[in-house]
This record gives C-alpha cells, structure tokens and sequence, in this order.
C-alpha cells in the first residue's frame, strides 16, 4: 500500500510538471513554422527550426539517462526545465533580432528540455509495481490535456503581448511555463538506483535491442511519433496556405492536442483489457483515418477531424509502445535501453518533421499525408509479427 501511494504522489507530480512542460511544448507548435517562415529567406526552410526541436531531443536523451541513473530523476528533470527557460529566453531574442538561425537555435533547446521531460513516463513506470505500470504511463501523459487546451490559447494571449515584435510574447510564455515546472519538480521522490544496480550494468544494449519485443516497441515509437508530427508539423502552414487564418489553425493544434492526450485516461486501462498490441493497432488504424480525412479536403473540418484522430492514433500506439518497452530491460539497464530508444526516436523524428516542411513546399499537402503511409504500414506489419510470434512461444511452451 505504501508502495502504491508513493506511486501515485510521484504520478500526480510528474502530471503536473508535465502539463507545464507540453503546454510550453504546444506554444511552438502553433508558432514555429509560422514564425520560421518569417524569418528564412528560403521558406522550404520554415520547419528547420522546430525540426532540430527534435535533434536536441534526440541529443539530449541518452545524457539525460545516464545523469538521472547516477544524479536521480528530480535533479535531471529540473536541469532540464531551467534549460526550458534558457530556450524561451533565447527564441525571443531571436525574433527581436530577426535572426532566423538565432531562433532555430532556441528550437532545438527546447528539445534538450523536451529530451528530458520524455522521461517522465518512464520514471512513473519505476515507481508503480506491475499492476500499475501501464496506468501510471499513461496517467502522466495525461498532464498533457492541460497543454492541450491551455497550449493554443496562450498563444493566441501572447502573440501581440510585445508588439511590434510578434510572437515574442509566445517565447516569454515558454519561460514562464518551464519556471513553474522546475518549482514543480522539487516535491518528487523517486529513489536513486542502489550502488550495486548501478554497477552491475545489465546485459550488452545489442542484447536489449534484439529482443522482438523491444524491437516492435522502438519502432512503434517511432512510427507515432513520426506520422504524426509529419503532419501536424505541416498543418499550421497548410491551413494557412489555404485561406485559413492563426486562430482556426490554434484551434485545430488545440483538438490535436486534445487527441493526444486525453485518451491518456483510458489508455492504460484498455492496454489492461484488450493487450498492449491491440492498442498499438487501433492506433494505426486511426492513423488511417487521419491520412483519408485530410485527403478529402482543405476545409476547417478536414483539418480538425485529421489532426483529432492523429491525435488520438498517438496516444495509442506511443503510450502502448512505452508500455511495452518497460518490459525488455532490467533496473540496471534502464538508462541505455531508455537512452538508446528515445534518441532513435526522436533522430526519426527530425528527419519527419524537416521532411514535412521540404515535401509541402515541393509537392504540396498532399504528399506529407501520402507519406505517412508507408511507416504506418510498417509497424501494421510488425504489430502481427509480434501477435504471431507470441502465439508460436506461448504454444511451444
């Protein structure tokens, strides 16, 4: 019982710090490739600055692992706020200068931070026993519905807040937001792996990596995270593109964001009733129903209904894949099994992301959707190899 009650402190804590954190996250989101348009002189390039969003988290997460596995989670997480604050305080000098590399730059520090908070899900899953586990994923994820909501409208607050240099207000936000996280952070209470976990070391990572299991998790992260920001990175100029002003596109991203991170409440439970790669297939399917529904059309419900069910086929398959992937590596090997999958993922990611930008100024909105497809249909595939796979082992046992 203790034990449980110390998990759901340390779950409410890491919910609270991280809807800080996303709703400075969903800001950028909304702002970036608008402002990154501004500022380039070739506007293929608008994406390039959230794009290296994901290079920093990339960068920063097998660091961030390996610190918190010696320092402990509360003094990595905290590092990785203040550097939040570093990153807002950076973008709206950028956008005062009109320096486009400048404001790249505060990009990809907001990765660092972001590299960090991703492993918040993970240090949840630590502190829950096995009935738990997948909940206490899922339940921290769901301190993004507060950036759902909040995100958008606080862009919309401080877009004008330091006119004539707009948007530098959304940035100013983004340092407040990561300020109130750090403070947050301070009440967490997870313990340190002992002296000898540390030491031990586990087995080789080629080892870790190999197992099916963990392979089908890497690649569902992957997956989800890379249709889904291939797409929503683009939305915001594609509406735009289309005759659709800021605040109808604030309020696509806002019930993007939603769908992110609302089913976070109920996700964990059907990962318990239905099993995690049943989850992991719904998402897919969603996905599916993104890539149709934007095909179909430019108008305001096109967007919102494509980007809501994006939302939601990511929910499924990242909380199912981070679910899955707890059940691969040992305490000793969290860090480089944790390490090692975030900065696959997240280097992934940036390719998508800047491949979102370049593809939508060369081929047009259109062909960023048409390439979701292909990854969703990769991990389709992986998805019943893993179901089958399961059935062959279950049987010869």
């Amino acid at each position: 019982m203790a034990l449980l009650t110390t998990a759901r402190r340390n779950v409410l804590v890491l919910t609270t710090s991280l809807a800080f954190n996303m709703t400075a996250v969903s800001v950028l989101v909304v702002t970036s490739a608008l402002v990154g348009q501004a500022l380039a002189e070739d506007k293929a390039l608008a994406t390039l600055p959230f794009s290296l969003q994901f290079v920093g988290t990339m960068i920063a997460s097998i660091p961030a692992s390996m610190i918190m596995q010696r320092m402990g989670r509360r003094f990595g997480f905290t590092i990785g706020a203040l550097i939040g604050i570093l990153a807002g305080a950076v973008m709206t000098l950028a956008v005062w200068l009109g320096d486009f590399w400048l404001f790249a730059l505060g990009n990809a520090l907001v990765g660092v931070a972001n590299g960090v908070a991703q492993l918040y899900r993970f240090a949840a899953a630590e502190a829950a026993d096995d009935s738990f586990r997948a909940k206490a994923i899922s339940l921290v994820l769901g301190g993004g519905v507060v950036a759902a909501i909040a995100g958008a409208e606080v862009a919309k607050w401080s877009v004008h807040l330091l006119d004539p240099y707009v948007y530098a207000g959304c940035f100013v936000a983004i340092m407040v937001l990561n300020g109130i996280s750090a403070l947050q952070l301070q009440m967490l209470r997870i313990p340190p792996l002992s002296k000898e976990d540390r030491a031990a070391g586990g087995r080789p990572l080629l080892e870790i990596v190999r197992q099916p299991t963990y392979l089908i998790a890497l690649f569902g992260a992957m997956a989800a995270f890379s249709v889904m920001i291939m797409v929503m990175t683009a939305t915001p100029i594609a509406m735009v593109g289309h005759r659709h002003d800021f605040n109808d596109a604030a309020f696509v991203i806002q019930w993007h964001a939603i769908g992110m991170f609302a089913p976070s409440f109920v996700t964990g439970w059907l990962i318990g009733r239905l099993g995690v790669l049943n989850v992991m297939l719904m998402g897919v399917l969603l996905f599916v129903g993104c890539i149709v529904a934007n095909l179909l059309g430019t108008e305001i419900m096109n967007f919102w209904l494509a980007n809501f069910l994006l939302g939601v086929g990511w929910n499924f398959l990242f909380v199912g894949a981070s679910a899955l992937l707890t059940e691969t590596y040992r305490p000793a090997e969290r860090a480089k099994a944790q390490g090692f999958n975030d900065f696959t993922v997240f280097g992934v990611v940036a390719m998508a992301s800047l491949g979102a930008g370049m593809l939508y100024e060369l081929l047009g909105w259109a062909a960023v959707n048409l390439g979701g497809v292909l990854p969703s249909l990769g991990i389709l595939g992986g998805l019943l190899w893993l179901k089958a796979h399961r059935r062959r082992t279950l049987a010869a046992a």
